[in-house]
């Protein structure tokens, strides 16, 4: 037996562990060094963190462009909310055909890119209803895009609460002579609401994120979301740091929020 084969039999698993985890550290800080003493700081300072450039972003990057990202947002998502609730109530219905449009529904918005939701939005129906104008402008469109691809996914969320709600609580409303629509309106939904408030949270942060893709349909100046905001000045600027700032922007709203779900979750 070799010294080396001694020592890896008298090594404990806690041991092990230390060992192991020693490794993985000096690994990390290995990377950290690489990255801090290999990159060219001075290009990137030079290319993205240019504070003349960033001070003419203000106040508009945040009373026009993170506005409008937060209307498209919350409109987007407020008619998720109601699509999502009436497909998982049909994906639970006792009738077939609720059921089945209910999941040819979800299969396809939850299958497609939000991208295709918006070309479609913007481009086909247009096409399709000729003459036909979408309530709102940009902001009714960019809400119903939002909201559809929004609903598929928040459907399945709201079915699962309302799976995870325990059958007893049904029974008791009955009991009491609720009706079954009664029931599910008054006691079911409710808790399943409180169930699902943390995955409703993350939907709600990706709902943010995707709404970078109200461009497509073509926005005003007064119109741009954030994303779009920071492209132009960038472009204007032959400098990118309109666009690190617009990410700081996303950041303000998103890790917050992050903050809540992970607080809801541990609650």
């Amino acid at each position: 037996m070799t010294e080396l084969d001694a020592t890896k039999r008298k090594l404990t698993r806690r041991q092990k562990q230390r060992t192991s985890r020693a490794v993985q550290y000096a690994v990390f800080a290995a990377a950290v060094l690489a990255f801090a003493f290999g990159a060219d700081w001075g290009r990137l300072r030079n290319q993205f963190a240019q504070g003349d450039i960033a001070r003419q972003m203000f106040p508009d990057v945040i009373t026009l462009a993170l506005r409008n990202t937060v209307l498209y947002t919350l409109s987007g998502f407020a008619l998720g909310l109601v699509l999502g609730l009436v497909i998982a109530l049909m994906r639970l219905s006792s009738v077939g055909p609720y059921r089945w449009v209910a999941g040819v529904y979800i299969e396809i918005f939850r299958g497609l890119p939000a991208l295709l939701i918006f070309v479609f939005i913007g481009v086909a129906v247009p096409l399709a209803f000729p003459g036909t104008e979408i309530v709102g402008g940009t902001y009714g469109k960019a809400a119903l895009a939002l909201g559809l691809v929004g609903a598929a996914y928040m459907a399945e969320t709201f079915r699962a609460g309302i799976q995870a709600v325990p059958e007893g609580q049904t029974e008791a409303a009955r009991s009491l002579g609720f009706s079954p629509a009664r029931a599910m309106l008054s006691v079911v939904i409710p808790q399943a609401v409180r169930i699902i408030l943390p995955p409703l949270t993350n939907e709600l942060i990706i709902l943010f994120k995707d709404s970078s893709l109200v461009l497509l349909l073509g926005v005003t100046l007064e119109e741009r979301e954030l994303s779009k905001y920071g492209r132009d000045l960038a472009s204007t600027t032959a400098n990118s740091t309109p666009i690190l700032v617009a990410g700081l922007c996303y950041l303000l709203v998103t890790v917050p929020l992050g903050f809540v779900v992970r607080r809801m979750e541990a609650k």
